[in-house]
C-alpha cells in the first residue's frame, strides 16, 4: 500500500490531493484542500494543503511514499519530485472520465488542449499565447468590471439572447472592446455571452490541431466549472461540426494535483524496482 500526495500549484489557486495505490487496481481518492490564493504565498499554502490533506485522511507523515508537485511548484522544499503540468492534466483528466480522450486545460494565464490516450498518455498538444484573451485572469478582469461575481459569470453569459462577440485575441485590446460596448448600453449576459463564444472558438481550434476528432474531452483547470463557458463550447463544437462531446466534473480543478499523485506512486513503483534489482 502506498501513499502519495499531489501539490499544483496554479496562477490562482493550490490544489493538494493525497491518494492511495495498491498493486495494478484504481488509485483510491482519500482527502483534497484547494487554497485560493489571494496575494498569499503559494508556499505556505502548499504546506498548509499538505497538512490538510493528511490530517483530513489520518495519515502521518512518514506513511508518505512520494510528495509529488506539478504546476508552478518547482521549489516546493518538502516535495519528492516535480512533474510537467500537460503530463499530470492529461493523467487526471483521465482518471476523473476514463471516456476522455482530449483534456482541455484552462487556467488563469492561458489555455491548452491535450489529445490523450486511455492510459492518459499525451498524443498532441496544443497552446494559447500568453496574452490571449481565453484566459481565467482575462475574464475575472471583466467580471470585476462588470460588477459580477465569479460564480455569477455562467449563468449570467447563459441567460443571454444577443450575444456580442469580442474581436481581439488579445487580452488588453479585448478589454478595451468591453468598454466599448458598455458605453454602447450592451446587456451584462450578452458581453459574458461573447466573451465565451470567443473563447470557445479558440479552444475548439485548438482541439483540431491536435487531432481529437471524437470521444470525450474534459475541461480541467480554473474555468472547467464555468457553466457558461462549457455550453459555449458545446455551442461551438456543433457550429464546427467537430463530434467531439464537451465535459466538465465536480472536480474539474483537482486534475493536475491528482495527475501528479498518481505519477508519483508510478515513480516511486519504478525507483524500488531498480534498489531491489541492484541489491540482488
Amino acid at each position: 500500500m502506498t501513499y502519495t500526495i499531489g501539490i499544483d500549484i496554479g496562477s490562482g489557486a493550490v490544489k493538494s490531493v493525497l491518494f492511495r495505490s495498491e498493486g495494478e487496481g484504481r488509485p483510491e481518492w482519500l482527502a483534497k484542500r484547494c487554497e485560493r490564493i489571494r496575494r498569499r504565498d503559494p508556499m505556505t499554502l502548499a504546506r498548509e494543503g499538505y497538512e490538510g490533506v493528511l490530517a483530513d485522511a489520518g495519515v502521518k507523515p512518514g506513511d508518505v511514499a512520494y510528495t509529488a508537485t506539478t504546476g508552478e511548484g518547482e521549489n516546493v522544499k518538502f516535495s519528492t519530485g516535480h512533474f510537467y503540468s500537460m503530463t499530470t492534466h492529461a493523467r487526471g483528466g483521465v482518471y476523473l472520465d476514463p471516456e476522455a480522450r482530449a483534456v482541455v486545460d484552462i487556467g488563469a494565464l492561458n489555455g491548452r488542449a491535450i489529445s490523450v490516450d486511455e492510459r492518459g498518455k499525451v498524443l498532441s498538444y496544443k497552446m494559447t499565447s500568453q496574452c490571449a484573451s481565453g484566459s481565467g485572469q482575462f475574464l475575472e478582469n471583466i467580471a470585476r468590471y462588470l460588477g459580477v461575481a465569479v460564480e455569477e459569470i455562467g449563468p449570467l453569459s447563459k441567460s443571454s439572447q444577443d450575444p456580442e462577440k469580442v474581436s481581439s485575441i488579445c487580452a488588453v485590446l479585448a478589454e478595451t472592446d468591453v468598454i466599448n460596448m458598455v458605453s454602447r448600453g450592451i446587456a451584462t449576459p450578452d458581453i459574458l455571452k461573447g466573451i465565451h463564444l470567443s473563447m470557445a472558438s479558440r479552444i475548439v481550434k485548438l482541439l483540431k490541431v491536435t487531432g481529437v476528432k471524437e470521444g470525450t474531452a474534459l475541461l480541467t483547470g480554473g474555468l472547467a466549472l464555468d457553466t457558461g463557458l462549457l455550453a459555449a463550447i458545446q455551442e461551438e463544437m456543433v457550429n464546427e461540426k467537430v463530434k467531439v462531446t464537451a465535459v466538465s466534473h465536480a472536480d474539474s480543478i483537482y486534475a493536475g494535483a491528482i495527475g501528479a499523485a498518481i505519477w508519483g506512486a508510478y515513480r516511486h513503483a519504478k525507483l524500488d524496482e531498480l534498489q531491489t534489482a541492484a541489491a540482488a
